[in-house]
């Protein structure tokens, strides 16, 4: 390898010095690169490198001083964990211009392409579908993102360039939640959880308001995100023949205590047994007003005359507006369930998954400020 003598002399009101090559007969004689400095400027040196905060600066620093030491290129770069070309490149540029050398210079590449008015125009696209602007693929890629980006705002980025613009957004790679629009106006669904709301603000001590909902429970198990190695991939085993079963609960929207009934169908029998259930768990309460859904098997006509003839007004129902899960916390402790119990589960039987969904529901109550998630199995108990 060629080698190279830098001697650096400090010059009257400067470091920067003068520089000196040896002859060709010397280069051929020495192989690797040397740099002799002054040690007015090796003082220097040192110094900067205790002042500076720039990661990148130290190690140049440091590059020109393990040089001067007399350290080679293989060394200086296991040294400081960087690329052998990174060690002359910075000694070259050393060479040819001094302590001016070690600057960073990117700052001279020139206006930077990602500015304010990219970012923005990356947050509309984040939140929109490629379909709005007339592409056939309905999720974005990064290269999606480049040329549409470039169609908006002239300004052409590589799909490298934007992946780092989505981290910085805090964007993340996730699957949407499917949603039905309230087919009410604006006005009537914000009255409707107005009077909701007051109804919970204003509730006597002797009345008690319960959240209910249903939620299937499938033999079947969901699939979701789990861990695992890179090249491998986690199997679930499937019955075939899936079993269905019907959990109706309601959760207390002072307390956030839970109650339940399980049932093969979800049908008014199941919500009148719910109902029967909701009583007995608050014997004293003169009025229990239940906060859920209009569907079927809450507003039929067997439903209707239950409350009447079995339990005489005690049990009121508050429809909330259609399609609003949002406003029915329950929701929340179904989607819990489903992440601790029903996903990825190995229950061979429909039996055995109740029982794992009932313990779940005894270790959420109250909801929320449980933690079911880290609740241990009664054989770990044994």
């Amino acid at each position: 390898m060629l080698r190279i003598l830098v001697e650096l002399a400090p010059t009257s009101g400067s470091v920067c010095g003068t520089f000196q090559l040896m002859g060709a007969m010397d280069m051929a004689r020495h192989p690797g690169i040397l740099i002799k400095l002054h040690w007015r400027v090796k003082g220097w040196l040192r110094k900067e490198l205790h002042a500076t905060s720039d990661a990148g600066y130290r190690t140049r620093i440091n590059i020109v001083l393990l040089y001067a030491d007399g350290k080679r290129t293989a060394e200086i770069a296991s040294t400081l964990h960087c690329a052998h070309s990174t060690a002359i490149h910075v000694a070259h540029r050393f060479k040819a211009e001094g302590p001016a050398g070690l600057v960073d210079r990117r700052s001279e590449n020139g206006e930077t392409k990602v500015d304010d008015d990219l970012r923005a125009a990356l947050v509309i696209l984040v939140n929109t579908s490629p379909q709005a602007y007339d592409w056939e693929r309905s999720t974005w890629t990064e290269e999606l993102f480049a040329l549409q980006l470039a169609e908006m705002t002239r300004v052409q980025v590589s799909p490298s360039t934007v992946g780092r613009m989505l981290r910085a957004a805090g964007a993340r790679w996730g699957k949407p939640r499917p949603i039905v629009l309230c087919p009410w106006s604006k006005r009537k669904k914000s009255h409707r959880i107005g009077q909701i709301r007051a109804l919970l603000d204003n509730l006597p001590a002797d009345e008690v308001a319960i959240y209910q909902d249903e939620v299937d429970v499938h033999l079947n198990p969901k699939i979701g995100w789990d861990w695992m190695f890179r090249g491998q991939q986690k199997t679930v085993v499937t019955p075939g023949n899936n079993v269905k079963r019907c959990v109706a609960g309601g959760l207390n929207a002072k307390t956030g205590r839970l109650v339940w009934v399980v049932g093969e169908r979800r049908n008014s029998a199941l919500f009148i047994e719910f109902l029967h259930r909701l009583k007995q768990a608050h014997p004293r309460a003169t009025r229990i007003h239940v906060i859920l859904d209009n569907c079927k098997a809450h507003t039929s006509l067997k439903v209707r005359k239950a409350l009447e003839a079995e339990f005489h007004g005690v049990i009121v129902l508050h429809f909330l507006p259609p399609y609003s899960p949002e406003h029915n916390p329950i929701e929340r402790l179904w989607g819990e369930l489903h992440a601790n119990v029903t996903r990825n589960h190995r229950c061979k039987t429909i039996e055995e998954l109740l029982v794992r969904v009932g313990r779940f529901l005894k270790h959420a109550s109250p909801f929320p400020g449980s933690k079911p998630s880290l609740a241990r199995s009664p054989a770990a108990a044994g």
